[in-house]
């Protein structure tokens, strides 16, 4: 079976690089030729265009950065994928758009399954990240070897937009913990403690978090490089925002990092990386939060 994959960035490049791992055919595109490149160099067909890895794969992968993008990109591949071919989006999108583009796909007689992924770039760069599937259960299972093979961790969720519910869920969740974890580091300075052994105490500590124990090495460092951007993040808050809207859930933690990546956007631009949310304590209190021995890059 051979898979297409449009989206080559610092997640969809790792995902299509595990599915080259394990023994799939897959024709990529991106479009930063140079990315695709790199595919090619582990046995990849690069294509000239979305269209054109429609046209040469059974299933065609996509992991975009924004709804608006993955429906630009599905406009182009639907006129070119085969009777039966089904779409499978990583990216994190809505639930109405998840729903919304499944319709348009539909009209053209192709299935989509949603398949976003979490738990950072370093598990994804592993094939070890946790892959959420909404769509019918049938079809999930028809394509788990491919979905196993960037992901060690699946779980399906439900019928289309049930894995975009979880997904907000997951991130919002992540943000309120990086928000928890700079102001933890912070009390820790301040209160003129070793930060490093304070790290490595609340690490061993019912106060620790999946986002302390890696985001928070990253502030420690300095690099703040997680690979993902404050826009991205101010574009799931809202997700969980609108969601709590929805269902009469008050959201007040989510809305108040909601508003702490707002002033980080003001103040660093909406391309610094997440958790440079902690820059704005470091900056307000003229204190920093590095520590020896702490990676600039999560492995």
């Amino acid at each position: 079976m051979r898979y297409g994959y449009i989206g080559l960035g610092n997640l969809g490049g790792h995902l299509a690089a595990s599915l080259l791992r394990r023994g799939f055919e897959v024709v990529v595109y991106d479009r930063d030729l140079t990315l695709a490149e790199r595919h090619r160099a582990m046995g990849g067909i690069v294509a000239a265009s979305p269209a054109e890895v429609a046209a040469q794969a059974d299933h065609v992968f996509t992991c975009l950065p924004s709804p608006a993008v993955s429906e630009a990109v599905l406009a182009q591949i639907l006129p070119e994928m085969k009777p039966g071919a089904v779409w499978i989006e990583n990216s994190t999108l809505s639930r109405d758009d998840i729903l919304r583009l499944a319709g348009l796909a539909a009209e053209s007689g192709i299935q989509m399954i949603e398949a976003p992924v979490t738990g950072g770039v370093h598990l994804a760069a592993r094939g070890e990240i946790t892959v959420l599937m909404g769509g019918d259960k049938a079809l999930c299972e028809a394509h788990r070897p491919a979905l196993e093979a960037i992901g060690n961790r699946l779980f399906h969720m439900g019928p289309l937009g049930s894995a975009a519910i979880i997904k907000v869920i997951t991130n919002m969740l992540a943000f309120i913990h990086l928000k928890a974890s700079a102001e933890a580091l912070m009390l820790a300075k301040r209160g003129g403690l070793d930060l490093g052994q304070a790290w490595h105490a609340i690490a061993a500590s019912s106060g620790t978090s999946f986002v302390h124990e890696t985001e928070g090495a990253l502030i420690l460092n300095g690099s703040y490089d997680i690979a993902f951007n404050i826009d991205l993040a101010l574009k799931d808050l809202g997700f969980a925002l609108g969601f709590g809207k929805e269902f009469g859930v008050p959201l007040d933690l989510a809305s108040m990092t909601h508003q702490t990546y707002v002033a980080a956007k003001a103040a660093y631009g909406g391309h610094a990386q997440s958790p440079e949310i902690a820059r704005l304590l470091e900056d307000l209190l003229k204190t920093d939060l590095r520590a020896e021995g702490f990676p600039a890059r999560l492995e």
